[in-house]
């Protein structure tokens, strides 16, 4: 799961589609809340090119981004100027392609995060 959280972060980094793509699920779900895009309502997005289409939007993002435990389950967290402002959860399937992604950047839910980084 780490080596899918590292390559789902490198693939955002380098705007790298295709290899985006290959890492989820063809039922892939991704859900935001409210905080991460300017809707005043959450944003669900599902299928592997819509999500994968998501990410690259948020390449500028992933460049402060690290992978770290979320709850104890590898997922990634990016923080601007010492602050964390959007955190990753995944979940993945039995062959380890990832088929859900929480996007989480309310800071009521960010605070009730348990977020441990890994060396």
């Amino acid at each position: 799961r780490r080596r899918a959280v590292d390559a789902y972060l490198a693939a955002t980094r380098g705007g790298d589609f295709d290899a985006l793509v290959a890492l989820l699920h063809p039922d892939v779900v991704l859900s935001a809340d409210a905080a991460v895009v300017p809707t005043p309502e959450p944003v669900t997005v599902s299928g592997m090119e819509q999500v994968a289409r998501g990410a690259m939007a948020s390449m500028a993002r992933a460049r402060s981004a690290a992978v770290v435990l979320v709850d104890g389950r590898v997922g990634m967290a990016m923080a601007e100027n010492g602050r964390l402002r959007v955190v990753l959860r995944f979940d993945f399937a039995a062959d380890g392609r990832i088929t859900g992604i929480d996007v989480i950047a309310e800071p009521a839910r960010l605070n009730e995060l348990d977020i441990t980084g890994i060396g």
